[in-house]
């Protein structure tokens, strides 16, 4: 319970703690080099609102809805990530451009960017690197003409793979932004 209550009262300063670590980020380490990377396998899960969504859309003050509420669309393709990275692959940028006009074309909907890792790495360091991965194909996206209040992300790291084999094929499937909407 000491964790939850932790997590209620710094909450509402997520989206003030991710804009001073993604400003940090401008003199960009590698992930690698985050905090005391080690190899275990605990297990959490993060959920931060890098920038919150309209009054309208929210399902409490100042949270984004639920991921439950959020549905998949056949139209909005997963991206992928190289091993311990989060930059936006050259041959993810056309499948980001056909999201962003799904979502400039669909505009009544709140999108989710989920961040995902493979197994490798404790479960602080892929919460982090999921964070990333979502920030940054949200960051694409916000270049792209997506107004930022339409957009949340999640990390859930390593938590909710698509692959469970222990191999470099399936992790490579792991590493990656999956697209999400709440129809308004």
């Amino acid at each position: 319970m000491h964790l939850l209550g932790a997590m209620k009262t710094i909450r509402p300063l997520l989206p003030l703690i991710v804009l001073i670590f993604l400003a940090g980020c401008q003199t960009a380490k590698a992930p690698s080099d985050l905090a005391g990377a080690t190899r275990d396998h605990e297990r959490s899960t993060a959920v931060v609102a890098i920038e919150p969504p309209d009054a309208d859309t929210l399902s409490a003050p100042g949270l984004p809805p639920p991921p439950e509420q959020f549905v998949p669309v056949p139209r909005l393709a997963d991206i992928h990530f190289d091993y311990d990275a989060y930059t936006i692959r050259p041959e993810d940028t056309p499948i980001l451009d056909e999201n962003a006009a799904w979502i400039r074309a669909n505009p009544a909907g709140l999108v989710l960017i989920e961040g995902h890792a493979d197994e490798r790495g404790t479960d602080d360091y892929n919460l982090g690197l999921g964070d990333l991965r979502a920030a940054a194909a949200r960051n694409y996206l916000i270049a792209h003409g997506i107004p930022a209040e339409q957009m949340v992300a999640i990390s859930y790291g390593r938590e909710r793979p698509v692959c469970t084999e222990h191999s470099e094929a399936c992790w490579a499937r792991n590493r990656r932004a999956r697209f999400l909407i709440k129809p308004l």
